[in-house]
């Protein structure tokens, strides 16, 4: 497939450069001792492979029951402890056919002291289909950022949903209905339709070369190729079941903290675990529309 790549922007320093350049001039490089500005929804310091795979990351967390939801079925919320660096983005998580939050809740605490706020739902029921769990992730937000324990930590601008299974294919019913939305995941996807061309958020698409429920062939795989987003990628776990989401996984936990810091907190540090992305003997696949 013809893979797009979008424009580079030159910062200032560069436009500068450019122009002495073209005039017959020099710059002087800048100190060795400094960097550039932070962007503004920078949380938590400079990425590294050990930090992206840890269990923990560097904010502390607090957990409680979703009490009171309005359209969908409750859940557990994870929010940083810390004030001091401004809002931050929120994700909600969807789990699978027949399954409860519980079969995903390791995402919690760990997307969450990474610097996120973490919205795990109960669907209003076990047998709800990708579109009512689309719906359900939504409802899931905006609870979050009107009535949640962490509402004051919301940036309402900078929000995310992700899924298992039907929740994954409910993931992407639910960027159909948010375009706003600034990124999705989702993990094992089963939806009955297949084009996704409409679709225009960011997403990243995890898939598992051994899944007979949702097999990547017929879901995951052409999900990736026909989403409509410039932005988007698909990573596929060698001998991943259906079911390697309710598993502690670090490349799965590793492109999900990328993927969210890059496109929900345009933290462009985490640009380097996804361009050009993970490898290794657990990974079959990996796809993408780099550079982003």
């Amino acid at each position: 497939m013809t893979i797009r790549k979008p424009a580079r922007r030159l910062g200032l320093i560069g436009k500068l450069t450019l122009a002495l350049a073209l005039a017959g001039g020099s710059i002087a490089a800048a100190p060795s001792g400094v960097q550039a500005a932070d962007g503004p929804y920078w949380r938590g310091p400079a990425p590294t492979e050990a930090s992206v795979t840890a269990t923990t990351g560097p904010f502390r967390v607090t957990e409680a029951r979703i009490t009171g939801a309005r359209g969908f079925g409750g859940g557990r919320i994870y929010y940083p402890t810390d004030t001091s660096q401004g809002t931050f983005g929120a994700v909600a998580i969807s789990p699978g056919f027949t399954a409860y939050w519980s079969s995903l809740d390791w995402l919690g605490p760990r997307l969450a002291s990474q610097g996120f706020v973490v919205i795990g739902i109960e669907t209003n029921t076990t047998l709800d289909q990708p579109a009512q769990r689309g719906d359900q992730l939504l409802a899931a937000l905006d609870w979050a950022v009107s009535s949640s324990p962490a509402a004051s930590r919301i940036d309402r601008n900078r929000l995310a949903v992700a899924g298992h299974s039907m929740g994954g294919g409910g993931t992407l019913e639910a960027t159909l209905d948010r375009p706003s939305l600034k990124a999705a995941i989702p993990l094992a996807p089963w939806n009955l339709t297949k084009s996704w061309t409409r679709q225009r958020v960011p997403t990243v698409i995890i898939g598992g070369s051994s899944d007979t429920i949702a097999p990547v062939s017929s879901h995951s795989e052409p999900f990736y190729t026909s989403l409509g987003s410039p932005e988007k990628a698909y990573l596929e776990l060698r001998g991943g079941s259906h079911f390697f989401p309710q598993t502690p996984d670090d490349n799965v936990a590793k492109v999900m903290i990328s993927w969210l810091k890059r496109f929900v907190d345009e933290d462009t540090r985490y640009s380097q675990f996804l361009c050009p992305g993970p490898g290794g003997l657990g990974i079959s696949e990996y796809r993408n529309t780099c550079p982003i």
